[in-house]
């Protein structure tokens, strides 16, 4: 990859897309755990899902993964459930059947291990 004033292109990109989503979250948000407003950092894997559950400060996210068995070589689907943090700012734009985008960050508590950082898209009407 090609080197800019020490930064990869990859990072500086990142950088960017993450002052933008601070500029489309509300400007007064004083969670001290809101990775826009306050001090929490977020760090190694994303992942995307839908809300299942809402709570005042948590969301539940759910989503599809294939697993191989090799005994059986076959395929399978297995559901993965995490709780992420939900930031002030993000509180009011976020509802169960979202879809929605988390990212590691420290452990916050005993189960939350992550916080929504983005709001992807909407419910989806049946």
């Amino acid at each position: 990859m090609e080197k800019v004033k020490g930064k990869t292109h990859k990072e500086k990109e990142e950088k960017k897309e993450k002052r933008i989503e601070a500029k489309v979250a509300l400007a007064v948000c004083k969670d001290k755990n809101c990775p826009f407003h306050g001090k929490l950092s977020t760090r190694g894997r994303k992942f995307r899902g839908y809300v299942t559950k809402k709570f005042p400060t948590r969301v539940v996210i759910e989503f599809e993964r294939i697993i191989y068995y090799k005994k059986y070589e076959r395929y399978a689907k297995a559901r993965t459930k995490l709780h992420a943090h939900l930031p002030a700012c993000l509180a009011d734009k976020i509802n169960v059947g979202d879809y929605v985008e988390i990212a590691e960050c420290r452990p916050l508590s005993k189960i939350i291990h992550f916080v929504a950082t983005r709001k992807l898209g909407e419910k989806e009407e049946k």
